[in-house]
């Protein structure tokens, strides 16, 4: 039998629960949403999970509203915006679990991820074509349903809460449905239904936001054409790689490939038809790559491959294996296309992120160069070259200068590190690495090319007519042919003015002999010998010369004969004011200014050698 006492607090409980039913429909609209473990009852759906009655706890909705709030603006995805919300809700409401099912379209199923009281996370998946489910007829019909048990949900684990009951409530935005939200509580009412209308309308902006978001975040990385990682995307990803090698100490590979005559393909069949090619070749390398590889487009017809934790060996078995399957793909009106590709290593090449790249393009010139010889396809890695090589040296000025010059990487600067950075092996050896540096910056000065190759031939003449020893002889040789090298640090507009300098400009030029002795020779021992030839060379024996005023015996012999046969080929060669003068001309210029400019028995000794000096100009 109930007694009047129990029959007393049944009444009440009921009469609380009623009141708060008509509070509820608009959670903010009453303050005071009511007491939540008041309304607690020993239901049988519940049994197991019921909430302990007692002591009453008032919650506000400002409250509620307010914690809804932080976990919406701090949410970093959809999931963690779920697992926040049940954490600070689960209590408060009394849930026995929450559960979100999300539309996989592709698959057409309802993937649920499901969290209970006791912290416990389970997976699963509905199908929509399981009509009769109520989670599918709850997103179908998009209307809010009211289960009696939780067996929807296709869960066995739950077997303490297999017959409670749950709201079903689909998560719509902007007219789309994208999933539901199930929740199960300790009430066997709607008296939360409102606040779970909102938590899950706020859950379903979340999620699409996040889906926008990361929308967004692909189209700004993804190449459209290709559907690579874009050139700004490949840059960063690069970077990823750069600082994880570091820190594993490992190398990786950094691979440029190149579609061969895409320019004539889009010229003579239109740019459709380039693009079609790009984007199969796209295909067929990232179909063909290891996992672990990152593919991006470079440039126009150029794909980069960064490929992590790979030795140069390595990275040219993936080059050949990539060249092999691409040069099987026939191409109407094209037949076989031929590709080139080029390799640097991190760190071996470099542990520069912007070097590492042009040196990718350096040796990918090369095998474009080579391709264009063999007319097949060609890989090349940095460890395949001498950089001093004339093809190398050109390619990696032109690559500096033209696609480069953004970088803030000098030209000059990086070839001086590389000239300090050469282990010389021998005389022939530095010779060729000299005649390298030097025709690269002889370029550099358009109507002086050549000059400081005819300067070494004239002073190894006289030197030999001296009767010097050979040993002295090799060095003024050497010298003479670096006697310019300074100019490497003179700007260009400098050197390339086709008028007279002026005062400031001529200043500028007059530190070249300083600049080639200490920034470039200095820095290398077995240069040493040839300092006093480069630094003196524009010394007068009167003392008018620069950069230091020297005078008579002060200017070392060597840099005496260099300073004459600088001049007379300065003065046989034409220049953009003036045609050069004939041997006779300028043989009677070098007499009178012998004694004041040059040394007066060097002078005598030259000109009897001069117009056996053949030279081309």
């Amino acid at each position: 039998m109930t007694s009047k006492n129990d029959e007393k607090t049944v009444k009440s409980l009921e009469n609380e629960t009623i009141s708060f039913k008509t509070n509820i429909s608009n959670p903010i609209e009453n303050n005071k949403i009511a007491s939540l473990n008041a309304i607690t009852s020993a239901n049988r759906l519940y049994g197991g999970y019921a909430s302990a009655t007692g002591k009453k706890q008032d919650v506000d909705a400002q409250t509620l509203i307010k914690i809804l709030n932080s976990c919406f603006n701090k949410q970093g995805d959809s999931n963690k915006f779920f697992y926040d919300l049940y954490k600070h809700f689960s209590d408060i409401l009394g849930l026995n679990y929450c559960a979100v099912g999300l539309h996989n379209e592709n698959s057409n199923y309802l993937s649920i991820k499901l969290i209970d009281k006791q912290d416990a996370t389970y997976s699963t998946k509905i199908m929509l074509s399981d009509v009769n489910n109520e989670l599918v007829k709850a997103f179908s019909e998009r209307k809010i349903i009211f289960s009696d048990n939780s067996s929807c949900l296709k869960l066995s684990q739950l077997t303490d809460v297999t017959n409670s009951g749950a709201i079903i409530v689909p998560l719509t935005v902007l007219n789309d449905c994208i999933g539901v939200f199930v929740v199960s509580d300790n009430y066997n009412n709607n008296a939360y239904l409102e606040f779970y209308k909102l938590i899950s309308s706020c859950f379903a902006y979340s999620h699409k936001n996040s889906l926008l978001h990361d929308l967004v975040n692909k189209n700004t990385d993804i190449d459209s054409l290709t559907g690579l990682y874009n050139h700004k995307k490949l840059q960063e990803e690069l970077a990823v790689e750069i600082a994880n090698s570091l820190d594993k100490e490992r190398d990786f590979a950094f691979c440029i490939v190149d579609i061969a005559n895409i320019t004539a393909i889009n010229n003579e069949l239109g740019h459709a038809k380039g693009d079609i090619v790009i984007r199969e070749v796209a295909k067929k390398i990232k179909k063909n790559v290891r996992n672990t590889d990152i593919l991006g487009r470079y440039a126009g017809d150029k794909i980069a491959i960064i490929m992590p934790d790979t030795d140069v060996s390595q990275a040219k078995y993936v080059c050949e294996f990539l060249v092999y399957n691409l040069t099987c793909t026939m191409f109407d009106d094209l037949g076989q296309l031929k590709f080139s590709c080029g390799i640097s290593m991190f760190p071996k090449s470099t542990n520069r992120q912007d070097k590492l790249i042009m040196l990718a393009e350096q040796a990918l010139m090369i095998a474009k160069s080579k391709r264009n010889k063999t007319g097949q396809s060609e890989i090349m890695a940095t460890s395949d070259f001498n950089f001093w090589d004339d093809e190398a040296l050109k390619c990696f000025v032109q690559i500096l200068t033209k696609k480069h010059a953004s970088l803030s990487v000098n030209i000059e600067e990086e070839l001086i590190k590389q000239f300090h950075s050469e282990t010389i092996i021998s005389n022939e050896h530095m010779l060729d690495v000299v005649l390298s540096l030097v025709n690269t910056i002889d370029a550099k000065d358009t109507y002086t090319k050549g000059h400081s190759s005819a300067v070494s031939r004239y002073s190894e003449a006289l030197a030999r007519a001296l009767n010097l020893p050979s040993v002295e002889v090799e060095r003024i040789k050497l010298g003479a042919l670096l006697h310019d090298i300074g100019k490497i640090g003179i700007p260009e507009q400098v050197l390339r003015k086709p008028t007279k300098l002026t005062d400031e400009e001529w200043e500028i030029m007059k530190q070249h002999p300083a600049i080639g002795a200490d920034k470039v020779l200095k820095p290398n021992k077995a240069l040493h010998d040839l300092i006093p030839i480069v630094k003196y060379h524009h010394e007068h024996i009167d003392g008018s010369g620069y950069p230091y005023g020297l005078k008579g015996e002060e200017i070392p012999m060597n840099a005496r004969i260099v300073a004459i046969a600088d001049a007379y080929h300065a003065l046989i060669s034409d220049r953009p004011y003036r045609k050069g003068l004939s041997v006779a001309q300028a043989c009677e210029i070098l007499k009178n200014g012998a004694g004041k400019q040059w040394d007066r028995k060097l002078i005598r000794q030259f000109i009897t050698l001069a117009p056996s000096l053949a030279t081309n100009i």
